[in-house]
C-alpha cells in the first residue's frame, strides 16, 4: 500500500541520519543485524541503512514478509515496532484473535500506540492544508538529481571543488557516507549529485585524485602526497 511510505516519518522524522538509543539507523530505523539479515552493510566508512534508496529497498521486503505471516497490514505495522514474535505470542494469548483492535490488550504500551500514529500521520500528510500547514520547499527534489559511478576514493572537499555543490548539499544527498568519504575496494559507489552539476563533475574528475585516509581529504592540494603512521601500543 502506498500509505506505507509514512511510515519513515514515525520511525526517523524522514532524516536518512536519525539514529535510536538502541542503535538503529536511518529513514527505516534499522538495528544493525536486522540490517545485515536485510542485505544492508555497515563499515566503518558506508551504512547501508542510512541510503534511502538501498533501506527503503529493505523496509519494503520486510513489510511484506510480515504481511505474509500475520496477513493483515496493522499487525504488521505493530510488528515492525516490535517484532513478529511479541505479535503472534498476543495472538496465542488472546485466544486467536487476529485484528489489531482485539490484540491491544495483549500488546506492549509501545506497539498500541504505533499504529494510531500511523494512522495520524496519513491524516496529517493527506489534510494538511484543512489546518493551515505549509509545507516548506525542498533545496532538491527526486526529479532534480542524478547519479554517477565513482571509481576511486574521495573526500567531499574534492568533490565539492569538482562539481561546484556545497559540502552540506553533497552530505544531504549521500547520507550513506559517514565520514564525508567515499571509499573505493573494487567496487563503484554511487554518488548523487544535482543534475546541473554533473557535467561540471565529470569534466573535472581525471583531474582528481585517491588520498590516502579521509582524515587527508582537500588539506593537501594536488602536489604531494601525506602518510602518517601510527604504532599502537598497549593502554
Amino acid at each position: 500500500p502506498q500509505e506505507l511510505k509514512y511510515l519513515a516519518i514515525i520511525e526517523s522524522a524522514l532524516d536518512p541520519k536519525a539514529k535510536s538509543k538502541s542503535g538503529a539507523m536511518g529513514l527505516w530505523q534499522f538495528l544493525y543485524h536486522a540490517g545485515l539479515m536485510l542485505d544492508l552493510q555497515v563499515t566503518s566508512y558506508e551504512d547501508d541503512r542510512c541510503d534511502p534508496i538501498k533501506s527503503t529497498d529493505a523496509a519494503c521486503r520486510y513489510l511484506s514478509y510480515l504481511y505474509q505471516n500475520l496477513q493483515d497490514w496493522q499487525l504488521a505495522l505493530a510488528a515492525y515496532n516490535g517484532g513478529i514474535g511479541t505479535v503472534q505470542k498476543a495472538i496465542e494469548r488472546s485466544g486467536g484473535k487476529k485484528t489489531f483492535w482485539e490484540l491491544v490488550p495483549y500488546l506492549t504500551d509501545e506497539m498500541k500506540a504505533y499504529v494510531p500514529a500511523f494512522i495520524a500521520v496519513n491524516y496529517v500528510m493527506n489534510y494538511y492544508q484543512l489546518h493551515n500547514v505549509v509545507p516548506p520547499k525542498p533545496k532538491y527534489t527526486y526529479s532534480d538529481i542524478d547519479t554517477v559511478y565513482v571509481n576511486m576514493s574521495l573526500g567531499f572537499d574534492q568533490i565539492s571543488r569538482a562539481s561546484g555543490v556545497p559540502r552540506e548539499y553533497l552530505q544531504t544527498l549521500n547520507p550513506q557516507y559517514i565520514k564525508d568519504f567515499i571509499p573505493y575496494d573494487d567496487m563503484p559507489r554511487l554518488l548523487v549529485l544535482p543534475k546541473s552539476n554533473v557535467s561540471r563533475y565529470l569534466r573535472n574528475e581525471p583531474r582528481l585524485r585517491p588520498d590516502v585516509s579521509p582524515d587527508l581529504v582537500g588539506y593537501f592540494g594536488e602536489q604531494h602526497e601525506v602518510r602518517r603512521t601510527h604504532l599502537v601500543k598497549a593502554g
